[in-house]
């Protein structure tokens, strides 16, 4: 089992790595170039960077994802995708994203599309909280626990 994290926007990483190097899992944090760092990634975590095209995160992550591994995302179209390679999808939120929600879930993404073309408002996401961030960590925990 390996960890891919969709790195660019994550705010979860440090959570992530710190439970996932308890365990002795790899962790792979794929990002673009636009956020290349110098800083050594620790043992058990290494970084992969990407050209900045709009989804070349998403598809190395889809190619080197296999059944079983665990995705951090919060790309429901990476999260789709993810799932059809029977990969375990987890979103920042600390929500999984499952054959049951991925469809309305992208329905929704594609009804904010359709309003942002039309120039009509829509809510953007709401500010991470500690709140979120302690439920991303306990799905997380939760996740490990059950493979």
């Amino acid at each position: 089992m390996k960890i891919y994290v969709d790195a660019d926007a994550c705010p979860v990483k440090e959570i992530i790595i710190q439970i996932a190097l308890t365990k002795n899992i790899p962790v792979y944090l794929v990002k673009s170039y636009a956020h290349f760092s110098t800083q050594k990634d620790p043992d058990g975590v290494t970084s992969i960077y990407v050209d900045s095209d709009r989804e070349a995160a998403d598809y190395r992550i889809l190619s080197m994802l296999h059944s079983g591994d665990i995705v951090i995302t919060q790309d429901y179209g990476l999260a789709s995708l993810a799932l059809e390679k029977k990969a375990n999808v987890l979103h920042h939120k600390g929500f999984m994203y499952t054959e049951e929600n991925i469809d309305y879930l992208l329905e929704v993404r594609y009804q904010h599309a359709q309003a942002r073309k039309k120039k009509l408002k829509t809510k953007g996401p709401k500010p991470l909280t500690q709140e979120d961030k302690d439920q991303f960590k306990h799905a997380f925990i939760e996740l490990l626990a059950k493979m």
